[in-house]
């Protein structure tokens, strides 16, 4: 398409309609009166707006507002038919996929529990086959899919880094491979990443341009925003925390070897259990179904869970002193990416951190407060229910509403 000239006629139409769009996302169905009122166009411009992009499918009239006094106004909304993407959350246990509608309503979900030997591309495939069965489509139909992994895949040589424990993963040829399998366009993020993500689009983060996320679930990771941007790094490796060298734990050599560092050998669900007994606290009772097929989280991240949210529920004696040590471990290695970065806000997220809830949060803002130069707010993450999957559609969502939105070709 020809680069549009600045204030042309078809540059200010394109303009409008990303306007009204965008409204209609944000405010649901709208009348063309309203949309005018927001937009500052005149009602006949609004009406010619709305008549093209109706003729486009981008939007439908949905009814009247009938409850209000006066004549009837229609209404109209996005079409959420326009288009479809899809979304991946890919951990040691499962692989859950998602299909999204052009408004960011999931049609449908599928999983896919891992099993020893699986193929990446197999995983992959079936899960995305399944979800997009269930929501009427084939895959076809989708118009991007993002992939939410542990680690990062080296944008210089396409192979998954960080992430030993991912297994399947780290075959050198695995981006072609999915590239060839799937017919749409496929993007690969962190999944730390997607979760910053889905808290600056839905959750803690809005209306936030500089933030950090600490997570803690099988592994311990930050995402990093700065300037309203995620930051990545030149291998994709920003914010992987975990290789910290922190006080309190020796130094771990040959890092990528042994998938692991000193913050996370302080602060990691693994270790979380040896502390409990040490401070005399009893381990509860996770059986029945943490370790079944395409559960949500491992053993260790369930033990994990289980002991913290005891703890949180209880914060007294032993409990209160497991907790106050969990917040100190967590604060030892949030500090230094706190005096680095000094971000607004921390979002505190994962299922082991969130698991702790407020009594958690307090007691690491008061660490925070004695081991970091600035007093970054802790928050605790809003999108508690598959954050990194919704990370992915909101990812997904975001390009495809930019190729769809863009009227003036």
């Amino acid at each position: 398409m020809p680069a549009a000239t600045p204030g042309t006629p078809s540059l200010l139409r394109a303009m409008n309609d990303r306007a009204a769009l965008e409204l209609l996302l944000t405010h649901g169905p709208l009348s063309r009166t309203r949309i005018g009122h927001l937009t500052g166009l005149s009602k006949p411009t609004a009406s010619q707006l709305l008549a093209r992009l109706e003729a486009v499918g981008l939007v439908v009239a949905t009814g009247t507002d009938g409850g209000r006094p006066g004549p009837s106004a229609q209404l109209y909304a996005i079409n959420p038919r326009a288009a479809y993407v899809g979304g991946l959350d890919v951990t040691p246990e499962r692989v859950l996929a998602a299909v999204a509608d052009l408004t960011g309503t999931v049609v449908a979900t599928h999983e896919v529990p891992y099993t020893e030997g699986a193929e990446a591309v197999d995983q992959v495939t079936e899960a995305l086959g399944g979800a997009v069965k269930a929501a009427g489509l084939t895959r076809t139909d989708l118009r991007r899919v993002v992939i939410g992994t542990p680690g990062a895949f080296d944008p210089q040589t396409g192979r998954l880094r960080y992430a030993s424990h991912l297994p399947g993963w780290h075959s050198p040829t695995l981006l072609e491979e999915l590239a060839a399998a799937l017919p749409m366009p496929v993007e690969y993020e962190n999944d730390v990443n997607l979760a910053a993500v889905a808290e600056q689009r839905l959750g803690a983060a809005r209306g936030h341009e500089d933030f950090v996320l600490l997570w803690n679930e099988e592994g311990l990771g930050a995402a990093l925003v700065l300037g309203g941007r995620l930051r990545r790094g030149w291998t994709g490796g920003a914010g992987e925390v975990g290789f910290l060298p922190v006080p309190g734990r020796p130094l771990v050599r040959e890092v990528t070897r042994a998938n692991s560092g000193g913050y996370q050998e302080l602060a990691g669900v693994e270790g979380l259990p040896r502390l409990a007994a040490e401070l005399g606290v009893e381990p509860p009772d996770t059986s029945g179904g943490a370790e079944a097929p395409g559960a949500p989280h491992g053993p260790e991240v369930a033990a994990a869970v289980a002991l913290l949210t005891r703890a949180a529920a209880a914060p007294e004696g032993a409990q209160l002193r497991f907790l106050q040590s969990y917040a100190t471990a967590l604060a030892t290695g949030l500090a230094s990416v706190v005096a680095v970065l000094d971000p607004e806000i921390v979002v505190l997220s994962g299922a082991a951190i969130s698991a702790g809830g407020e009594p958690l949060r307090a007691l690491l803002e008061a660490e925070l407060a004695e081991l970091a130069p600035s007093r970054p707010r802790l928050v605790p993450g809003e999108v508690r229910e598959r954050p990194v999957l919704h990370g992915a559609l909101e990812s997904a969502l975001a390009a495809t509403r930019d190729e769809v939105f863009d009227t003036s070709g």
